[in-house]
Parts: structure tokens; C-alpha cells; sequence
């Protein structure tokens, strides 16, 4: 029966089409009817049919759209078609409601162009009978589902219909006993297709309604229908299925590929990982990484997050950048900060992960996932404005570039231009974004993607610890004060190419071949800071330049590994093997000179340059040869076990073009293993432990010339993961040991060389959330207990606790949007961010004080425009981040922010 509804005074037309859909082995010829009969929900089937409405919206204002009629009164079924007819049913109807064909509205409407509805989502949860498969979509649109019985798959086509996953398809080996595999993927460029594959025979299939989350399938498995009696027609109740759209800017991304280089649940990692969304450091007005991350508990690195991003995780530094799962680490730390417009979302893997990805910092990964084209046209501006002159206009467009959509293209532009608090400060960054990718198969696919970044800005430097954060007898340094000289200059140019191709050889074996390579160029002209002298107020700096042409650091990666899904003796076995290849090449042709210090308390720029005292000019060639393989073996339905290990085998080579003397090859290779559990003893909590390590390459030779060995991370963890309200709101308690060994330290009998026996220690409690409280309630935060101290070097520092490290950390984001009502479309934000005391060296002669900054955010949507206002650091705290006794950061005081983004 289809229904037609006036909402609105007419403003809104809902269209809703009510079909009664049979499923099953044991249904599969038959087409029973209930003439006339009202919809019930006990006395449709539940195992064998479903009860289906397909909305389409024909406005912009939300509607509820149910299958009533009137108050109260039901609407009746005339006809019951199987699931595979639905398709040719609706086109097949040459009378609706007593209406011809050529005038009915609905056949008007589906002449009409019907827009592709994006499935941004896949998930899968455990259900008393098999499995829960939800797929998430943006926008409510018009569906026809076709279904159909293959041996034992059972296999769903859905028109009108494409994945838009960042990693390609979906697919997830024996999520519960009796279901072997389920697949979802593009069938061609206009269809999706889910595919339920059965152990023993085909399973059942159900259509749900979801007012939260979109299209939902209940899925009984061979095993769940073998232990139940099959139930009677009159006993069943119906299912409905609603297609709407989710509910704006959800927080929870319940799978990640920084882990395993596989779309993997979050519940089904050993190891603690964070997925921070983009919808997230949007509502908080995020400029930088930092920004985008604090929610998360990651912390700012010995430096200003202006110059490049270095975070603290779990107590040690890391620049460990992943760009689509390779290495970008000359992106991170070199080209200064991460340009956000052109990110989706960023993994933040905690703890050691040479496993997969080489020698590396043993604190964390952080992995930036970019955006990918679309298969339907879409386009989003926006403008920022605020405190110091920030503006940034941002445009990102997307769709497809012929007619069967197989070859799509994105593009984000961006620029920002800013001044600071620090004099002199200003700073102007350009982004130009495109990515093309290309179907070629319903098996290949290839995407290409490239990036230019250009930073011109007066660099940033610290000011002194005395008279910052210790007392100065001269009194406070002003904060405002730039240590450099006026015609200082810190301009990066970057340029990415990349590509990556996918071929799926079958629905159990696919191959990834992936490749980038990173040109960056930078010019520095600065006057560093080297001392305060006794005083307290005359600081001595060295002049750096570099001459000849910009500085180069040039970074390749290429990664090749291959995926498949097979048993050994019953045990289901998710395998990855490959091999990635590594070079980052340095150039350097720089001096450093004399330049006049400077009074802290009464600065006199523009002093002459003095005499050379050193100059810099070689290349340094650091390369990584990587054998990695994976193995997540299902030992059951609720157990798993991760085992891997990864070989490497790392030169670094130094060419000194002043002194050939001074020129050094040093080759390293290491073996870095993981191993961990996963054990869910009810659906919505998993506990896990773990075991990994890491290493990171030494340089350099010991007084007798031995080379140094590799600095070793090794971490031990234990957590649980917890789903609540369907797996809308989850959480990671993680407890962990992270010791990092062959630390260099000073040689105690030659002290002009070092030696490799230091050790470092890291242990914690960490809780992150991240998730829907109740509909419109979002919230991401953070905890974490940090202990890092150094177990072992010269004794008068063993004991010490290490850098920018605090004992306590935490973070609150949370925003509430109300859905309906008056007040529709009005959002507010709260930001709770605390970072406790920290040390500022080693010696631990000094340290920052803690700090709590509070930020709020208003917003208001209306159809394509959104406003936002964000306010940070409310308070107007002074914060610091330490890098040595002659340098602490200071941070960002009170500021505002309003952007304006139109987006359809």
C-alpha cells in the first residue's frame, strides 16, 4: 500500500511506501497475502518477513514519518511481495490511490532524477539470534532493496545507493558462529550490494527500523535458527525498515586501519586507539593539530604548535605522522603544522607500532586520513574570522567527473593568515588539495592524490624559564616579546604526489599497492636564543641563515601488502604480509653567526650580523627496508588473538661536504614483535592485553667506535572496551608499562662521548569516551595518570621524572543540539582541558604550572548555512609548553572566533 501524506499545510510531502517482505530458504517460492489487514506488529512474521518503509523527503524540514494513518488509524496491507519483488512491484502498479499513472505523484517523482545516497557507515553488532549489520547514511532518500537467495549467501542489492568509506569496502569475517562472512561494496557505480554468507546454509534476513542510525538488517545465522523451533506467522511481529538520516556530527567512529592496516572494529584491537572525527575539532574551532587532538589527551610537544607538530603520548615525544597509513614524518615535523581542511579524521594509536610501520617513537601514532572524492556533487565554503586578524576561507567540492561515475575527483583550498600575541608574529598558509579516483573494475581501483602546502611566516621562538615560570629579579618577562630580529623568516614549501591502488582478487583476497613522495623546501633566517646571561636580562643568541637556496627534506614511501581471509584447522585467519620501503634525504648548506643580544626587558631590534662561527653543508640519506606480517585468528566467536612481527633493516648515511672525514654509513636491524587478546564475554565489552615493541635507529659511536645499538620500546597493556546505548557512546580503560631502553646517556669515563644504557619508564591509567550520550548530546574526553621517570642513567637523575610529562591530564568536549522544536538547529559546546604540573628538563631544575582552560562554542544551522562562535581559553589562563631551561612556549591567551559555512 503506499500512503500519501500532506504535512506542513503542504510544505512537506512524505511518501511512504509499506511492502511486506518474505525471506528464508523455506519461503523463497512462496507469496502469501494478508488482504486487508491492519498493520500489526504481532501478526507479521519476524524469522521469515519483513515489514518495509521506504521514505522519501521532498523537503528540507524533518518529518515524522510513521506507518499510521490519521490519529490512530492503521493503515492496511492490500499486497505482500518477496523481498525480490519489491523493485518490479512499485514500477510494475498502474493505479495508486485511484490515480492513473501519468498523473500519480509517486511515478512523477521517480522519473525524476534520484540523487545517490551515500552510506558513510557500516556496522555490525551481536544480536540473541546472529548479527545486527547497520548501514549509516547522511540523508533520507528514496531506496528499492532486491534480495536474493546463492547457495548459501544471501545477497541484498540497494539502487540508488554507494559506500563512501575512507578505506574502500566493508567486510568482516565470522562475526558470530554460523555467519562466515559479510561483505558490503559497491557493486557497480550507481549500487550497493551486502552479501551474508553462511557456514552451512543461507541465513535470514531481516529489515529494521532505526530512527537513529539508518538501514538496519537482522541477520539470523544457520546455528541461531538450528537451536530455535521455528516460530508460526500468527506469533511473528513485524520489522520495519526507515530510511532516515543520523543524527548531525556523531563523535563515535567504530572502526579504525591504524592498527591492523584492515577496517578492524575498535573492540577488536589489543591495544588502545582514539578515532577523532572531523565533525569534533570542527565544532571546537580547531586551526591546528593540536587543537583537533587536546580532546583526545594528546599534548603539545617541546615546541609552539606553530612550528611544527610534535606531541607527548603516554610520556615520551612522538613525531610519528601517518598520511593513509605511510609514513609522512617529514610532513609533521618539518613542514610545520597539519593543515586540517583537507583531513576526515585522525587515529591516534597509543604505544609502540614498528609492528607494521618501522622504527618510530615508542609513545604513539597518529595517522591523518584525508578526504576522498565523492560519487555525487557536493560542495561546502566556509569563512573564519577572529582574534589577531585570523581569517581562513575554506572551499571543498567533490563529484563525478563521467557519466557512470567511476571517475570521481575532490578538491579543498584553503587559506589562513594570522597574526599572534607575539610581536612581530604573522603567519600565512596556502593549501591547494586534489584527489581523482578511478574505478577501473568492478575489483580496481585507483586513486591519486596530491597536495601543495606554502607557510610564510616570522618564526616563533620560547622565552627563558627565569622570569616566566621562575622568578627574575628584574620582574615578569612580557609574554608578548619576540626574541628574533625583525627580518627573521621561516618559509616551507611542501609538495605531495601519491597514489593508491586496490584489487580484490576475490571476496577473501585483496592487494594494496601504495605509494608518496613529499618535495619540502624551507628557508630559515632567524636569531636564536642560546642563554640568559647572570642578570636576568641580557639574552645571547646566534644568528642561523641558510645560504645558497632553501634547505631540502625529501621523503618517499612506498608500501605493498596483501590481504586474506582463509581457515586452518577451523580457525578462521584474517592474514596481512607485505613490504614497505623508506628514504627521507636531507640537505643542508647553513651557518650559524654573531648577532648582539638582546635586553628581555627593553628590546633593541635590527642588530648587524657579526662574523660566521660554524657552517652545516652535507646530506643525510636515512633508509628502511620493512618485512611486516599479521595474523587476527578468531579461536571463537567472542576471542581473538593478533599475532605479529616485523623485520627491519635501516641505514643511515651521512655525506659532510666541508670534511670528508666527517662522512659515516651506519646500517641497523631489528626484529619488532606484537602479540595480543581480545576476549568479549558479552557483546558490548572486550577485554584485552597486549604485548608490542618498538625501536628507534642510535647514531653515533661509542669512545671505542662501536656503533650504538637501537633505543628498544617495549609496552605491556591490558584494557577493556565498552559499547553503551547500541554502540553509540564507547569507552578505553587502558592500563600500561612503556619502557624505553639503550637510552644514550654520558659516558661516565669518557664524558665527551655516550653510551647506550639509559632507560626510560612510562606507566599509566588512561579512560577515553567518545560517543552520543542521548540524541543531539555529544561528548569526547579524556584521563590519564602518567608516571614517567628514568629508571636507569649517571645516578644523579635516575628517579627524575621526564619532560612535559604531568601526572595528571584531562579533557572534556561536549556539544548538545537540539533536533526539533523551536530552539532546531541551536547547538552549544563546552571544553574542559586540565594539564597538571610538568617537568621542564631532565634534571628536573625546573617545571610549568598546571592549568585548566575552559572554551564554549554557540552554533545555529538553518538548511545549508551554519554560524558558529567559538571562545577559547575563556579564563584567560597563561599556560607554557617546556622544551629547556631557556625556552618555554607560551601559549595562547583568550580568543575568539565566529566562522560562517554554507554546505549541499
Amino acid at each position: 500500500m503506499i500512503n500519501y501524506q500532506g504535512v506542513c499545510n503542504g510544505c512537506l510531502l512524505s511518501l511512504v511506501t509499506s511492502v511486506c517482505v518474505g525471506f528464508g530458504s523455506n519461503l523463497v517460492n512462496q507469496e502469501p497475502t494478508l488482504a486487508q489487514s491492519p498493520v500489526n506488529k504481532e501478526a507479521m512474521p519476524a524469522a521469515g518477513y519483513a515489514y518495509a518503509s521506504v521514505v522519501r523527503k521532498t523537503s528540507v524540514q524533518s518529518a515524522l514519518v510513521t506507518n499510521w494513518k490519521g490519529k490512530g488509524e492503521q493503515t492496511p496491507i492490500s499486497e505482500v511481495h518477496q523481498l525480490n519483488s519489491i523493485q518490479r512491484s512499485l514500477r510494475g502498479r498502474s493505479d495508486v490511490l485511484g490515480v492513473s499513472r501519468d498523473q500519480n505523484l509517486i511515478a512523477q517523482l521517480t522519473q525524476a532524477t534520484t540523487p545517490v545516497m551515500s552510506v558513510t557507515d557500516v556496522k555490525v553488532n551481536n544480536t540473541n539470534k546472529g548479527i545486527e549489520l547497520i548501514l549509516v547514511t547522511p540523508n533520507s532518500e528514496k531506496l528499492s532493496v532486491s534480495g536474493k537467495t546463492e547457495g548459501n549467501s544471501y545477497i541484498v542489492n540497494i539502487p540508488n545507493a554507494q559506500l563512501q568509506l575512507a578505506n574502500g569496502d566493508f567486510q568482516q569475517s565470522k562475526p558470530v558462529a554460523g555467519i562466515a562472512l559479510v561483505t558490503v561494496a559497491n557493486a557497480d557505480a550507481n549500487t550497493l550490494r551486502v552479501t551474508v554468507v553462511g557456514e552451512k546454509g543461507a541465513p535470514v534476513v531481516e529489515l529494521f527500523d532505526s530512527q537513529s542510525e539508518g538501514l538496519v538488517f537482522g541477520v539470523t545465522s544457520t546455528a541461531s535458527r538450528a537451536q530455535q523451533p521455528t516460530p508460526t506467522p500468527e506469533k511473528q511481529s513485524p520489522i520495519e525498515l526507515n530510511v532516515i538520516g543520523t543524527p548531525e556530527g556523531s563523535y563515535n567512529v567504530p572502526d579504525t586501519t591504524t592498527a591492523t592496516k584492515t577496517s578492524t572494529p575498535l573492540r577488536d584491537v589489543p591495544q588502545s586507539i582514539q578515532v577523532v572525527p572531523r565533525q569534533s575539532w570542527e565544532d571546537q574551532g580547531a586551526i591546528n593539530a593540536i587543537d583537533a587532538l587536546r580532546s583526545v589527551g594528546v599534548i603539545q610537544g617541546f615546541n609552539s604548535p606553530s612550528n611544527g607538530d610534535v606531541f607527548t603520548i603516554r610520556g615520551f615525544q612522538t613525531t610519528n605522522i601517518l598520511r593513509n597509513g605511510l609514513k609522512d614524518y617529514v610532513g609533521g615535523a618539518t613542514t610545520g603544522q597539519t593543515q586540517l581542511n583537507d583531513i576526515e579524521r585522525i587515529e591516534v594509536l597509543r604505544g609502540p607500532a614498528s609492528v607494521l610501520y618501522g622504527q618510530g617513537n615508542p609513545g604513539g601514532t597518529i595517522n591523518f586520513i584525508t578526504k576522498q572524492p565523492l560519487s555525487e556533487p557536493y560542495f561546502a565554503a566556509s569563512m573564519t574570522g577572529g582574534s589577531y586578524s585570523l581569517y581562513q576561507p575554506t572551499l571543498d567540492i567533490s563529484g563525478p567527473l563521467n557519466s557512470d561515475k567511476t571517475l570521481l575527483y575532490r578538491l579543498n583550498l584553503s587559506y589562513l593568515t594570522t597574526g599572534s600575541f607575539v610581536d612581530f608574529f604573522n603567519s600565512q598558509r596556502y593549501l591547494i588539495a586534489p584527489v581523482v579516483s578511478w574505478q577501473i573494475d568492478p575489483n580496481t581501483k585507483v586513486t591519486f592524490e596530491t597536495e601543495f602546502r606554502y607557510q610564510q611566516q616570522f618564526p616563533r621562538t620560547g622565552l627563558p624559564a627565569v622570569g616566566t615560570v621562575l622568578s627574575n629579579p628584574n620582574g615578569k618577562i612580557p609574554l608578548s616579546l619576540n626574541t628574533l630580529d625583525v627580518n627573521a623568516k621561516n618559509d616551507t614549501t611542501s609538495v605531495l604526489l601519491g597514489y593508491n591502488l586496490e584489487h580484490r582478487f576475490n571476496d577473501n583476497w585483496s592487494w594494496v599497492n601504495a605509494f608518496k613522495v613529499r618535495f619540502v623546501g624551507f628557508l630559515r633566517d632567524s636569531a636564536n636564543s642560546v642563554a640568559l646571561q647572570p642578570d636576568g636580562r641580557t639574552l645571547r643568541r646566534s644568528e642561523q641563515t641558510d645560504i645558497g637556496g632553501p634547505a631540502v627534506d625529501n621523503e618517499y614511501a612506498l608500501d605493498h601488502h596483501v590481504t586474506g581471509k582463509f581457515k586452518i584447522g577451523g580457525l578462521q585467519n584474517e592474514l596481512v604480509a607485505g613490504f614497505d620501503l623508506y628514504r627521507e634525504l636531507n640537505i643542508y648548506n647553513r651557518t650559524m653567526s654573531r648577532i648582539g643580544s638582546i635586553d628581555v626587558f627593553n628590546p633593541v631590534y635590527g642588530q648587524p650580523i657579526g662574523a660566521v662561527t660554524s657552517t652545516l653543508n652535507q646530506k643525510t640519506v636515512n633508509d628502511d627496508i620493512g618485512l611486516y606480517v599479521q595474523d587476527l585468528v578468531t579461536l571463537a566467536p567472542n576471542l581473538k588473538l593478533v599475532l605479529g612481527g616485523r623485520g627491519d633493516f635501516v641505514q643511515s648515511s651521512v655525506t659532510n661536504f666541508l670534511n670528508a672525514s666527517a662522512n659515516r654509513s651506519q646500517p641497523d636491524q631489528a626484529f619488532s614483535p606484537r602479540v595480543g587478546l581480545v576476549y568479549q564475554p558479552i557483546q558490548p565489552i572486550s577485554l584485552y592485553a597486549s604485548y608490542s615493541q618498538s625501536f628507534s635507529q642510535n647514531i653515533g659511536t661509542t669512545f671505542d667506535g662501536s656503533l650504538f645499538q637501537p633505543s628498544r620500546g617495549t609496552q605491556y597493556e591490558v584494557g577493556v572496551k565498552t559499547d553503551f546505548f547500541s554502540g553509540k557512546l564507547s569507552s578505553t580503560l587502558a592500563l600500561y608499562q612503556l619502557t624505553l631502553s639503550n637510552v644514550l646517556t654520558t659516558d661516565p669515563n669518557h664524558l665527551t662521548y655516550s653510551i647506550a644504557t639509559g632507560e626510560q619508564r612510562s606507566r599509566g591509567i588512561e579512560l577515553n569516551v567518545t560517543g552520543e550520550i542521548l540524541p543531539g548530546w555529544n561528548v569526547i574526553a579524556s584521563y590519564a595518570y602518567t608516571d614517567g621517570q628514568v629508571t636507569k642513567d649517571i645516578q644523579s637523575i635516575i628517579g627524575n621524572q621526564l619532560v612535559n610529562v604531568p601526572k595528571n591530564s584531562a579533557s572534556l568536549w561536549t556539544t548538545y543540539t537540539f533536533a526539533k522544536g523551536n530552539l532546531q538547529g541551536l547547538g552549544f559546546g563546552l571544553g574542559l582541558f586540565y594539564v597538571g604540573e610538568r617537568q621542564g628538563d631532565l634534571n628536573n631544575s625546573f617545571s610549568v604550572p598546571s592549568y585548566l582552560r575552559l572554551d564554549a562554542a554557540v552554533y545555529y544551522r538553518i538548511n545549508h548555512l551554519r554560524f558558529a562562535l567559538n571562545l577559547k581559553n575563556l579564563s584567560d589562563v597563561q599556560y607554557f609548553t617546556p622544551r629547556t631551561i631557556q625556552l618555554v612556549y607560551p601559549e595562547d591567551p583568550f580568543t575568539v572566533q565566529g566562522t560562517v559555512s554554507w554546505e549541499f
